[in-house]
């Protein structure tokens, strides 16, 4: 196949080409290399009753799919659909009960700009607010298309402490840091608008402190992180401002006064030369000291690293640990070569015990992710090739802080992957399911082929069910069956 003859391709390609140009991967980390060796794919689902299985190595949907019509009946594995809704999907599901008991679900529409420019001119932008009362029937019950909410990018979160609803504005690179606050305590369903003020500075990603008291934003190419006081969400202020850092996601200890950051890093050649794991000392920011100094408590690298996404804190028997995920792979953007060898970092758990000392315990990877099978005719699937598509991770989330067993994930062209971590250090992959979209099948959406998971997967566990949503179709209620929804108890 001529890759460059392929539209969507070289539409994303492009869009990629603007990101880096703008200076997504901007400045230098200090990472260091932990070792040589490739770490192995994890061990793939055995598939109970009702399955659709992949009918390839583990994560791949081949052309041959496309050409026989075995891609329009999807893919899954101790999974189903419980619920379908919308036709786009971004970086964030997020799942809340309110006062009275109501049960939503938020998501962003928009996934990259210019890629989603006709869908939504027909759809609208901004957060989708949708009634989960009945998970089998999501209900739209409102659009937030304030300032930030129209592109928020990866940074929309919500805090269940205080029932606020948060995010910057952001795109690819970095956008002006509006901040916009709601209140979803009163009524999830339709959340208040409490202030939209300049705040974040610059916005790309984002992290709450669980006390619902700090927010903060990441601006990547924008190289600034802040945190934004807000305590009264009607008038937020800036607190802690420093320049010069290229960081992603931003995620909090329990307390907040411990942050793990996902470091980007620097291109030196084209990709990226470091990056990585950064823990920080915030406890001043969270004390709310004058002049409040942030400090490096200890930094960590791993050779198959690409773009460190988010490392989300949990414990196992009160011991500390972090699931960190890696988005994309780790393309040369300048060779204008083959792109086979660029590594994919899927996704890891870390040992945080000693918080000097970090230690990676496990991994969780795909069949697809391996460098063999990088080099192989798999780099021919729609949408695999594209550089912000692909065959490679992007969110993970955990179902509780607490004792997790299981381990849901977005790897985008893989669809949604369920990974049982009863055993952090030999984890099993347990379930997927996977929707993709038959290249020039959405007219308004002419770019959309394959699947294009990228969103943070949001957990209903009552209901044994995993949200997330799709870049190419839209927000989808997955249940764990066969036995996997047990891990949940």
């Amino acid at each position: 196949m001529d890759h460059a003859q392929h539209p969507a391709r070289r539409l994303l390609t492009v869009v990629a080409a603007l990101a880096v140009a703008g200076g997504l991967f901007g400045l230098a980390g200090i990472g260091s290399a932990t070792g040589d060796a490739f770490p192995a794919p994890t061990p793939q689902a055995a598939c109970g009753p009702g399955a659709r299985e992949e009918t390839d190595i583990q994560g791949r949907v081949p052309q041959r799919d496309y050409d026989t019509g075995r891609v329009d009946r999807g893919y899954r594995c101790n999974t189903e659909q419980v619920a379908h809704q919308g036709e786009t999907g971004g970086f964030k599901v997020q799942r809340y009960r309110d006062d009275a008991g109501r049960l939503c679900a938020y998501y962003d529409s928009t996934l990259l700009f210019p890629k989603d420019i006709l869908m939504n001119a027909a759809k609208g932008l901004g957060v989708i607010v949708l009634d989960m009362s009945n998970p089998s029937k999501p209900r739209k019950t409102d659009q937030l298309v304030s300032a930030a909410m129209q592109s928020p990018h990866e940074s929309v979160l919500v805090n269940k402490k205080r029932g606020l609803l948060a995010a910057v504005l952001g795109n690819a690179a970095t956008n002006a840091g509006v901040l916009d606050v709601y209140d979803i305590s009163g009524n999830c369903r339709h959340p208040q608008l409490l202030s939209t003020t300049p705040t974040a500075v610059l916005g790309h990603e984002s992290g709450w402190a669980p006390d619902g008291k700090t927010f903060w934003a990441a601006s990547a190419a924008g190289q600034t992180l802040t945190a934004i006081d807000v305590s009264d969400p009607v008038a937020p202020k800036p607190v802690f401002f420093q320049s010069g850092v290229n960081y992603h996601g931003l995620r909090l200890s329990g307390d907040g006064r411990t942050m793990y950051v996902a470091e980007i890093g620097n291109p030196t050649d084209g990709s990226f030369s470091s990056g990585g794991l950064r823990i920080l000392d915030v406890s001043e920011v969270q004390d709310r000291k004058p002049d409040p100094q942030v400090r490096l408590v200890s930094e960590l690298d791993w050779p198959e690293r690409s773009i460190p996404q988010v490392a989300e804190p949990f414990t196992r028997n009160g011991h500390p640990y972090l699931l960190e995920v890696d988005e994309f792979a780790n393309y040369n953007f300048t060779s204008g070569q083959d792109q086979s060898d660029a590594p994919v970092g899927a996704a890891r758990i870390i040992d945080i015990a000693d918080p000097a000392n970090p230690v990676i315990v496990s991994n969780l990877r795909l069949e697809v992710h391996q460098p063999a099978a990088r080099k192989s005719s798999q780099q021919d699937d729609p949408g695999a090739m594209s550089p912000v598509q692909g065959y490679a991770g992007h969110y993970c989330s955990v179902p509780s802080r607490s004792d997790p067993k299981l381990v849901a994930c977005s790897m985008i062209a893989s669809g949604l992957r369920i990974f049982d971590i009863s055993d952090l250090r030999d984890p099993v992959e347990v379930g997927y399911f996977n929707k993709p979209v038959r290249p020039g099948s959405k007219p308004a959406n002419p770019t959309a082929e394959g699947g294009y998971a990228m969103s943070q997967p949001a957990w209903d566990v009552a209901h044994r069910q995993v949200w997330y949503s799709d870049g190419n179709s839209g927000f989808y209620a997955v249940r764990l069956t066969n036995g996997v929804g047990a891990l949940l108890n």
